[in-house]
């Protein structure tokens, strides 16, 4: 039974697991399927109430009916790399190409309906408050008035994309940004903006749930670190990311998160205030964790491949174990 990494070529989190699988002697196919129609190639037959699919990738054949389980990590989009690419190409080769492995019986992580949903950033914070994890106070709106009466209740605000990265090539990552305290919100009635209060945080958390396993690391924010810095992807800092402890509070909230969007895998980011508490930022359904795994030598590419190599149901829970790692039932 072969593992299905679906990604794009220069992918390094998705190397670090497939390293893992080679290891262990799981078959593994890593495809882009930007490269389908060419140097990726698909045939599907339905004959008499039976399915028989076969791809193709590097030279390699698979059968699609010898799939373990396929993860949707990071791919491009159907028929971008063909000689003439266009909207109806890319349209049909979706529909060939995740209609097949959608009637497979493989594990999904995620599956791509799943996938597409939880991308959402109001509907994560809709499951987020669902399933009680604390939501910093957040307004998603064109209304100009309404974001003036929003930072009259809140006079700490940060702004940030409602939907991550500008649709660029390559995509620009938009980083969080905080509100000055005399901004015009005019501008607000030509684009949705969302408007969060700022968490006087102390902390971030990455929290990585993986199956049932949850592992998570904490980067202090420095004493001296300035309060506009906010978002910790471009924030200077030398502090490096620890192993923490998950409150088995959130480690609850999370795989209740979890369930309600049909995730296998989820990249959460917290903020942790001067009392402890975490408040829900987002929660990324393929989000990078090689550099939490570099700085604190968490096994999350093992998690990942050892989910990626199982079959049938979810592993049974077992209890705390080192390294900021929590199991719990589901």
């Amino acid at each position: 039974m072969t593992v299905l990494v679906l990604t794009s070529e220069e992918d390094v989190t998705a190397d670090l697991v497939v390293a893992r699988l080679n290891s262990t002697g799981i078959p593994v196919v890593r495809l882009d399927p930007a490269d389908l129609p060419g140097e990726v190639a698909l045939s599907g037959e339905y004959v008499n109430g039976a399915f028989r699919g076969h791809l193709s990738a590097g030279g390699r054949a698979l059968s699609m009916e010898g799939l373990r389980s396929v993860w949707l990590r990071r791919p491009g989009v159907p028929g971008a790399r063909a000689a003439v690419p266009s909207g109806w190409l890319t349209e049909e080769a979706s529909q060939a190409f995740y209609g097949m492995l959608r009637g497979t019986g493989a594990r999904w992580m995620n599956h791509p309906d799943a996938a597409a949903r939880a991308r959402h950033k109001p509907w994560q914070l809709h499951l987020a408050q669902r399933s009680r994890l604390p939501v910093p106070a957040t307004l998603i709106t064109t209304f100009p008035q309404a974001a003036r009466d929003f930072a009259l209740r809140f006079p700490d605000l940060v702004v940030k994309p409602v939907s991550g990265s500008h649709p660029q090539e390559p995509p620009r990552v938009v980083p969080t940004s905080r509100v000055a305290p005399d901004v015009d919100f005019t501008a607000v009635a030509f684009g949705p903006t969302l408007l969060q209060r700022r968490v006087d945080k102390r902390a971030d958390i990455r929290l990585t749930a993986v199956g049932d396993r949850i592992l998570a690391a904490r980067k202090a924010v420095a004493p001296d670190a300035h309060p506009d810095d906010i978002d910790v992807r471009f924030a200077p800092s030398d502090e490096p990311w620890r192993p923490v402890d998950v409150p088995p509070p959130v480690a609850e909230a999370v795989h209740r998160y979890l369930r309600g969007a049909e995730l296998a895998y989820g990249a959460f980011d917290f903020a942790e205030d001067p009392d402890g508490v975490w408040w829900f930022l987002e929660c990324n359904q393929s989000g990078q964790f090689g550099f939490v795994e570099m700085d604190t030598g968490q096994p999350i590419a093992r998690c990942v491949a050892d989910w990626l190599a199982g079959e049938g149901q979810q592993t049974p829970p077992y209890p705390h174990d080192p390294q900021g790692s929590v199991r719990m039932a589901p």
